[in-house]
């Protein structure tokens, strides 16, 4: 397993969408909105590259307000998908290839479906990995779980929020490692 490094690291959100996420438990919503919002910051600090997908905007909304509105900080605009796995859009995946990132870490909903697919598709296509436990969810708890176990079984490692922004930071005494420490207190 390699660390994290800015330089080659992609982080893409996926599908974290008004529509949808009524449906998910409030507890569980609220902490993948919450470390979303960090790994976009964390991103931001070092400099990592996001890009960010929407599974069939017409029907499940745009990017939720405070998600949407850190992508537009950053200069991302969502990538409007009709297939589960995000990589299965052909825009996504140019987009994906001209980044050319050696490692990719995941967040978004839903765990099971949307998450799996894309986790796994970018194992296949060699990429590194990184699916964020405390910032995926699904409608049902045991769905989630199953989706992370899937996940791992394809080849991704299932990891954290703060274990993410930590490898990336990689040292203490930074700037970098003083901003990205406040995020997570």
């Amino acid at each position: 397993m390699r660390r994290l490094a800015p330089q080659d690291t992609l982080l893409v959100v996926v599908d974290i969408q008004e529509r949808l996420a009524p449906a998910m438990p409030a507890e569980a919503y609220a902490k993948l909105v919450a470390n979303t919002l960090i790994l976009l910051e964390t991103a931001r600090i070092l400099g990592v590259p996001v890009m960010a997908s929407e599974q069939y905007p017409k029907g499940l909304g745009p990017t939720v307000a405070p998600i949407a509105q850190k992508l537009v900080e950053l200069g991302v605009a969502p990538i409007d998908k009709l297939h589960f796995d995000a990589c299965g859009e052909p825009k996504f995946a140019l987009a994906l290839s001209a980044r050319a990132p050696r490692s990719v870490v995941v967040v978004g909903m839903e765990a099971h479906v949307c998450v799996f697919q894309t986790a796994r598709e970018l194992v296949q296509r060699g990429y590194a990995t990184y699916v964020v436990a405390d910032a995926v969810t699904s409608r049902r708890e045991d769905n989630r779980q199953i989706g992370l176990s899937l996940c791992e079984r394809a080849g991704a490692v299932v990891t954290a929020t703060e274990t993410v922004a930590f490898d990336l930071v990689e040292r203490a005494g930074s700037d970098a490692f003083k901003a990205i420490s406040k995020l997570v207190r």
